[in-house]
């Protein structure tokens, strides 16, 4: 992922912000009793996970499912695929595996959500078919997509299918940096119970907007290919550990790098980090590659 990369991460500063005010609100609406978390990287192709799969592997998505239990399905984001092929990959993973499709970018970046009614149609029935190995849907708006058509993201919520659990990914700085915006954009979201995406990436600070919009935090987070990516990914920890112990019910939590082949090694780090703070039994990601500092 390019997105928010920058040439000197070692000016950055990675404090993650405090908490939306009204973060606690919705935190306080959810049971963590059942606390769930699913950590993924965005691909599974060996041509971007160099160094991931042993030698020989035959069958990229079945090795990956049986080290993560979930994905960011990125390439649903470039073209609609047949049933036949969601349900091809359904069956190569375990039951308890979750896929987390992106919504086609012909409904979000070319028709920039308007009159969608059809696509969305079209879209989802495929995805229907990973059946209880659907996660959740994640919809990512362009960064020149503004709060002046907001409206339009009420009218896909409209016509989005009630039952398909859905999160919203806004770019432009506008969303966040307007209060009276924001705090549309936020209402709005907790109206349709959908999950307002928050994204850590070096060059863009202020998508760290701290706010939850129900008791699933899904976040995009994008290392920089650089040493501070694991004091920043134990920062989030210790920040889900707060949430959960306030009422979060669900992480999902999906690790991107400007190099992708590091992506499993932080998911990795932050697992273990996740297992001995949280309670978690996920599997750590083959052992072999989880050594903090490769690469670098």
């Amino acid at each position: 992922m390019k997105f928010g990369s920058v040439s000197n991460p070692e000016e950055i500063d990675f404090t993650l912000p405090q908490d939306h005010p009204d973060t606690l609100k919705i935190l306080n609406q959810g049971n963590s009793e059942n606390f769930e978390a699913f950590v993924g990287c965005a691909k599974w192709n060996k041509a971007d996970l160099k160094g991931f799969y042993p030698r020989g592997t035959k069958d990229e998505l079945q090795y990956y499912s049986r080290q993560f239990n979930s994905i960011e399905l990125n390439a649903t984001h470039y073209r609609i695929f047949g049933s036949e092929v969601v349900e091809g990959w359904k069956d190569k993973t375990p039951d308890d595996f979750k896929f987390f499709p992106k919504v086609v970018n012909s409904i979000s970046h070319y028709k920039r959500l308007k009159g969608v009614e059809a696509l969305i149609e079209e879209y989802t029935l495929p995805i229907r078919s990973f059946e209880h190995k659907l996660g959740m849907i994640f919809l990512q708006l362009r960064d020149d997509f503004k709060p002046k058509d907001m409206d339009r993201i009420r009218l896909f919520l409209e016509a989005w299918p009630k039952d398909l659990p859905l999160a919203i990914e806004l770019r432009h700085t506008d969303w966040f940096n307007d209060e009276a915006v924001a705090n549309q954009i936020y209402q709005l979201f907790e109206e349709f119970q959908v999950a307002n995406i928050i994204t850590d990436t070096a060059g863009r600070r202020d998508l760290l907007h701290m706010r939850l919009t129900t008791p699933v935090a899904f976040i995009r987070y994008v290392g920089a290919n650089h040493e501070s990516d694991y004091p920043r990914l134990d920062d989030w920890v210790y920040r889900i550990k707060e949430w959960k112990d306030l009422g979060l019910e669900k992480l999902y939590f999906f690790v991107h790098q400007n190099i992708e082949k590091e992506s499993p090694l932080l998911s990795a780090h932050f697992i273990k980090l996740l297992n001995k703070e949280l309670g978690t039994s996920l599997k750590i990601p083959n052992e072999n590659i989880a050594q903090p500092g490769l690469g670098f």
